[in-house]
């Protein structure tokens, strides 16, 4: 028998601890992450320092350790915990024997393999584009010319030798005017989708606490069975990053625009952020936010912490906020209970589901009024844009016109005033 599973390349990890608390979990999400990229973790290094060393990152001892740990062991990539300088890089590379590949990188390598997306390719391409362009230089350094290939097939493309910085300016700018044009179209859709005032809700959170599986909750709960709905789950960081947008339909005609964005990660690198700043607008325009939050993960408070400091960056400070605290189930704990606007719960839970959605109910809809109007029976299109943008409690068509029962936004009630009784 002939064995043709591919296999995976073998990677060493290493990190300086500059006296960080998060150091361990920063090291532990280094290697799920690079899980995530399909590569194999067969050994680590660490090493104390006050500051990192401006030409090789770590001290010339630990490197020769880390080489000949990491050739021991098979490995052919070296992966580093922060972003490194193009001459750290090419010090490292020079000195081990390995390719060398910082978190940044990392990162990037696998955002370029889970784009889906025409928007999420560009911004993928954007952001490595950007990383790139002062890490270009001419070199016989073999291990350098690899660099850019990487160990996933992109279609990014050209090897760095084979761009310059002009041609490189030049794609990021053919990108940024194509992003725009992008964005502009989603804009529209949002507006459509935002005529009617509907309430919107984002899914937040740390990548893999659980943001698709409760969407799919609320779909199949809330929703008529079709599966062309449902939306990628898998136990992998970064396993989509298209944000997903669909309508939720309450029982109680109550429905919300829900969408899963992007998730989260620590020290996700700033012109990631800045590329994905149109895929993120869900989450700007969200009347409610709903934070996953794994609570079988033992780092649970970091990621609440890795979160919170994205939206502070990209700008989102006062929207109301749930925390989700997800795979209840996985903790052991008893499950769903809530408190104020804080639940328990498991997505693959009906009931939790259930909870979750009277939760998010009370918070956007706690401003709508009980109103009673009268509409002439010839007003279709208004009662049609009534039932869009209200809870219909009760509704009788009599010969004088329909008599209804609705609760309904304060902004919207103006819309209506003629029509009250």
């Amino acid at each position: 028998m002939i064995d043709n599973t591919p296999q995976k390349i073998k990677a060493y990890l290493a990190g300086a601890n500059l006296s960080d608390p998060n150091f361990d979990y920063y090291m532990s999400e280094l290697a799920n992450l690079t899980a995530a990229a399909n590569m194999e973790v067969v050994g680590q290094s660490r090493q104390n320092l006050e500051h990192t060393i401006a030409g090789t990152y770590l001290g010339l001892g630990k490197i020769n350790e880390i080489k000949d740990m990491a050739h021991g062991l098979g490995a052919k990539v070296l992966i580093l915990n922060d972003e490194l300088t193009p001459v750290q890089i090419r010090n490292l590379e020079k000195m081990t024997k390995l390719r060398v590949i910082d978190r940044t990188e990392l990162i990037l390598e696998i955002f370029s393999s889970r784009a889906r997306t025409k928007q999420a390719k560009l911004q993928v391409q954007l952001a490595r584009l950007e990383y790139e362009l002062p890490r270009l230089h001419p070199s016989e350094n073999e291990l350098d010319q690899q660099r850019g290939g990487g160990f996933t097939n992109r279609g990014a493309g050209e090897s760095k030798l084979e761009l310059n910085r002009r041609t490189i300016g030049k794609q990021i700018s053919l990108i940024k005017k194509e992003l725009k044009t992008i964005a502009g179209q989603e804009e529209i859709k949002a507006k459509r989708r935002n005529q009617n005032h509907i309430p919107k809700v984002a899914l937040v959170g740390y990548t893999n606490a659980g943001k698709s599986t409760t969407m799919n909750g609320l779909l199949k709960e809330f929703s008529a069975d079709d599966a062309s709905k449902d939306v990628l789950v898998r136990d992998m960081l970064f396993a989509t990053l298209d944000t997903s947008v669909r309508r939720i339909e309450l029982d109680n005609n109550f429905g919300f625009i829900l969408s899963d964005t992007v998730g989260f990660i620590s020290k996700l690198p700033h012109n990631l952020i800045e590329s994905f700043k149109a895929t993120l607008q869900e989450v700007k325009d969200a009347d409610l936010l709903i934070n996953v939050v794994d609570s079988s993960d033992p780092n649970m408070m970091q990621m609440i912490r890795t979160t919170q400091n994205v939206l502070a960056e990209i700008g989102i400070k006062n929207t109301p906020m749930v925390t989700a605290y997800n795979k209840a189930d996985k903790a052991q704990r008893n499950y769903p209970q809530f408190e104020g606007s804080n639940i328990l719960y498991s997505a693959v839970d009906p009931k939790s589901i259930k909870m979750l959605a009277d939760l998010i109910t009370k918070q956007v809809f706690a401003s709508y009024q009980e109103i009673k109007m009268l509409l002439p029976l010839s007003a279709g299109k208004e009662l049609a844009k009534l039932h869009d943008s209200a809870q219909i409690i009760k509704e009788d068509y009599q010969s004088d016109g329909v008599h209804i029962t609705a609760r309904l936004a304060p902004e919207k009630q103006m819309q209506f005033q003629d029509y009250l009784v």
